[in-house]
């Protein structure tokens, strides 16, 4: 796919020094950004180094200090980005385009990181096994009429950990446990796997529904060996019984140490553009976070829902009370 580079972006490219770079720290796999980094560089000529780090992106920054060579990090979910700004590893960042760009529910109130997509965590449910509507709000997969259909992740990873989070912001610390007991009981395996693998248990019969990031069934649909899983599934998109369907960030923030600021600013104000944004809408499948860029036709055809309008600051300081649950119930155990 080929995306035009506007004549804004192609002003980014003058006077840029002839050894310009950014330095990507990421907590995002490499081929969802390559798109990204690649249309920067044609755009601007400043090359981008990435380095992918999945654990302990927060702990390599704090162990490097200020002679860290990075400039930017990339990650997946509200609280890694939270994380990053408690631990004094980010800077805040003063840019128009990113104001104008972003919407305030979707960056730092101090600047320090901005999201960038959006994405829902939803029920993957089998064609041949789930009767439409009978998945409906996330409360009701603790319901034992799943017992032994539902497959999942680790209960501790931050995917997890976020809706697990909102369960507690909805309903409270004690209601949320039973929450997480009931779908611990459901559970036809124990949580093992990604996203795409709960798809592919489905698939073969080892399960039913299972909880996945939106933006996985184009992901898989392009994999010519995952195609059949994705086609064996419908996405639903549940809601909190008194809210909507729960949402997570993919986010940008910039080092503290950032060696090479004004082009990392530059990154991250490209990040923000209807360009960038729109290869994340056609290319990742998520959901582009600048009003009037457009869901790609592929996302659009899941369906339409009601985000849950928790603000995503009151699920990160929630997230070390969703840890301690999830180790409390031994939900992978």
């Amino acid at each position: 796919m080929t995306f035009r580079i506007t004549t804004a972006l192609a002003a980014l490219a003058v006077a840029t020094p002839a050894l310009a770079e950014v330095n990507i720290y990421s907590q995002r796999q490499p081929e969802l950004i390559a798109p990204l980094t690649d249309a920067f560089t044609e755009a601007t000529g400043i090359e981008t180094n990435t380095v992918y780090i999945d654990q302990g992106l927060t702990e390599r920054l704090s162990a490097e200090g200020s002679r860290s060579p990075a400039d930017i990090i990339m990650t997946v979910d509200i609280s890694r980005l939270s994380q990053a700004v408690d631990a004094g590893v980010t800077q805040a960042v003063e840019s128009e385009t990113l104001s104008d760009n972003i919407p305030a529910e979707f960056r730092d109130p101090g600047n320090q990181w901005f999201g960038v997509t959006t994405r829902a965590r939803i029920v993957y449910a089998s064609k041949d096994r789930v009767a439409e509507g009978e998945v409906t709000t996330y409360e009701d997969l603790a319901d034992p009429k799943w017992q032994g259909r539902i497959c999942t992740r680790s209960g501790t990873h931050p995917y997890n950990l976020a809706l697990t989070s909102a369960m507690i912001h909805h309903h409270g610390y004690e209601a949320a446990k039973a929450w997480a007991e009931g779908v611990k009981a459901n559970l036809a395996r124990k949580p093992q796997g990604n996203d795409r693998a709960q798809v592919k248990a489905i698939w073969a019969g080892e399960c039913d529904i299972s909880l996945g990031n939106t933006y996985y069934m184009g992901k898989m649909l392009e994999d010519p060996e995952q195609t059949e899983w994705a086609n064996s599934v419908r996405i639903v998109f549940p809601t909190f019984e008194d809210s909507g369907s729960h949402m997570n960030v993919s986010g940008v923030a910039m080092t503290a140490a950032a060696p090479h600021r004004e082009d990392a600013l530059k990154f991250m104000e490209f990040l923000a553009s209807p360009e960038a944004q729109q290869i994340y809408a056609e290319v990742n499948y998520e959901f582009p976070v600048k009003p009037g860029v457009e869901r790609s036709e592929l996302v659009q055809s899941w369906g339409n829902f009601t985000p849950d309008t928790v603000n995503l600051m009151d699920l990160s300081a929630l997230r070390a009370d969703a840890l301690r649950l999830m180790e409390e119930v031994n939900f992978d155990g």
